[in-house]
């Protein structure tokens, strides 16, 4: 089944109203009837102004996080209604910094994923092992039950409408990457993982890679059966890196 490769840049915790501009304007001029979905994922206070910059371009956008709170007292938080005053489609969900860094568990994931399902708006679902993990030959486990925390929530019907980020922690931001074998061996296992609940969803479900994708590797990756994209994460600050991913990637 031919699965539509996807491209998304992840900016995280960069960016200034002005490199923005340059940044989405260099895009834009690059990025015409692309052979893949092409996404950006600004931080929140610059969502208004991509969603303008975007307004007559393929390229979709994402937001970095929400709340699964649909409103109230969360100081700090932004909720899905928020986020669909703007045009995005898609939420990255589980990030391993939101993990790692601010503690969020697995069942909070699930829900987040569970309210966006039900907006209809699509979660790019992150998990990957820490290499302390890795190393002690635990990735699948940790891979396997960060996705049946969600499969067990919203059941497998719905991983139609979900994307998977394999991001192994340890190749993320610092210049490692798994190799293209490596990702590819992770990405069929997830793939078969899920086919235990449903094969037919498990061919239909995208998952893509993450962690240190530059153009120069990319091309190999794309290549793989079982990855159907990347998400990238420096790189995508750079117009002409970026462009360089998302064309090897058609």
């Amino acid at each position: 089944m031919a699965r539509q490769k996807i491209v998304a840049g992840n900016w995280k915790m960069n960016g200034s109203s002005e490199s923005i501009d340059q940044l989405v304007v260099g895009l834009n001029a690059a990025i015409d009837n692309a052979p893949v979905e092409v996404v950006v994922a600004p931080s929140f206070p610059y969502l208004a102004q991509v969603d303008n910059l975007l307004e007559k371009s393929p390229i979709k956008m994402a937001a970095q996080n929400v709340s699964e709170q649909g409103s109230g007292a969360f100081t700090g938080e932004v909720s899905i209604s928020m986020l669909q005053d703007f045009a995005v489609d898609y939420v990255l969900v589980g990030h391993s910094e939101r993990r790692s860094v601010y503690g969020e568990t697995d069942q909070v994931i699930a829900e987040k994923t569970k309210a966006l399902l039900a907006s209809e708006i699509t979660p790019v679902l992150c998990i990957g092992e820490s290499l302390e993990q890795r190393e002690k030959n635990i990735t699948l486990d940790v891979c396997f039950s960060q996705i049946d925390a969600v499969l067990n929530l919203v059941g497998v019907n719905a991983f139609e409408q979900v994307v998977i980020a394999y991001e192994p922690v340890w190749a993320i931001g610092t210049g490692l990457s798994a190799s293209a074998e490596q990702a590819q061996e992770v990405h069929k296992a997830i793939r078969e993982h899920i086919a235990k609940s449903d094969e037919v969803v498990s061919e239909k479900v995208r998952i893509i890679y993450g962690g240190s994708v530059k153009a120069s590797s990319s091309s190999e990756l794309f290549t793989m059966p079982d990855i159907d994209g990347a998400l990238v994460g420096g790189a995508s600050l750079k117009v002409e890196e970026f462009i360089g991913i998302v064309k090897s990637a058609g």
